[in-house]
């Protein structure tokens, strides 16, 4: 629509408006069976990428590109409003470079190492199986394999992620693993202190960079007390923005082997539980070895209680079908 000659810009102005508002009106009436909009939502992007939402405004984002060495979650986009991870350590980001944010992996999986990069191994995203959108919860399911530098499968994995949001801008994730043998060979999973999961705080949450604080179950502080002791869970906070404080906890689900399992934390500003610290897993064929954790997203620094408030309803939670679901 282009102004009249001699229509003022406000007459003009208040036109547009006139015929915004018939628009809007007759779009009530005219949508007689609309459906409400999900709160949650997970919208594929380009590039292989999944944003998950809460009413428009991105929590995570998954990474699954095949030519990646592994899947990731960044940014982790916490209540203030920027990311409580990172990519790589902030003084070694080269021998550092397998910290991807929040990532999947481990160190010995038929003595093949996927932790680190340049190794030749990769864990390939085959497929996403579905995403779902809902009013309380979004989730996706891929499938990936993973294979060794001769592109050989080693492993097979189904991975489930859901994201729940909580009251301001906190939020709660889970991730469900389905690890399988691929074939009639059973897969053994070493005895090792890294894998299965990793989170790399952003630095100012770190312990010696930002003054941040590492908690357990126990009730135990910082890398010196909680060094590959067993705990229900770990929580790392501490300085986000100038004016707000916050963290992650992780949360090692009773149903996962080893429970309550070790976490290797340190004060740089990583953490993880360790799947296989004293002994290694076997994964017969037919037989797939499931594990799930929870990840919650939070303000503050929270107390022991605090944690435990959540950690109860995710300890009595019981893990989803892992199968993908046939079109309609």
């Amino acid at each position: 629509m282009k102004p009249q000659p001699g229509l003022s810009f406000i007459s003009f102005t208040l036109a547009v408006v006139s015929i915004a508002s018939m628009i809007a009106s007759a779009g009530e009436t005219d949508l007689p069976d609309a459906k409400p909009v999900p709160d949650m939502q997970v919208i594929p992007l380009p590039y292989d990428q999944a944003s998950f939402q809460y009413r428009g405004r991105e929590l995570t984002r998954f990474h699954f590109s095949p030519t990646l060495t592994r899947p990731f979650l960044s940014p982790v986009i916490g209540p203030a409003g920027c990311s409580y991870t990172r990519m790589g350590h902030p003084h070694d980001p080269q021998g550092h470079s397998h910290h991807n944010s929040i990532w999947i992996s481990h160190v010995n999986v038929n003595e093949t190492d996927f932790w680190a990069d340049r190794t030749g191994a990769r864990i390939v995203c085959r497929q996403i199986d579905r995403y779902e959108d809902g009013m309380k919860q979004a989730s996706l399911l891929c499938t990936n394999a993973w294979q060794n530098a001769q592109s050989e499968t080693l492993m097979l994995e189904r991975r489930r992620i859901e994201v729940v949001p909580l009251e301001v801008g906190q939020w709660m994730m889970t991730i469900d693993l389905q690890l399988e043998a691929p074939g009639k060979t059973p897969v053994k999973l070493g005895e090792t202190p890294f894998g299965i999961i990793g989170v790399r705080v952003a630095k100012t949450i770190g312990v010696n960079d930002g003054g941040g604080r590492i908690l357990n179950s126990k009730g135990r502080i910082n890398e010196k007390q909680i060094f590959r002791k067993p705990a229900r869970w770990v929580d790392y906070s501490g300085p986000i923005t100038a004016q707000q404080t916050g963290g992650i906890t992780l949360m090692d689900h009773p149903g996962n082997p080893g429970h309550p399992t070790p976490f290797h934390v340190r004060n740089d500003g990583w953490m993880g539980p360790c799947l296989t610290l004293n002994e290694p897993l076997t994964i017969e064929p037919g037989k797939p070895l499931r594990l799930r954790y929870a990840l919650w997203v939070h303000e503050g620094v929270p107390s022991r209680n605090d944690v435990e408030k959540l950690y109860r309803p995710f300890a009595e939670s019981k893990p989803p079908n892992m199968q993908p679901k046939r079109p309609h």
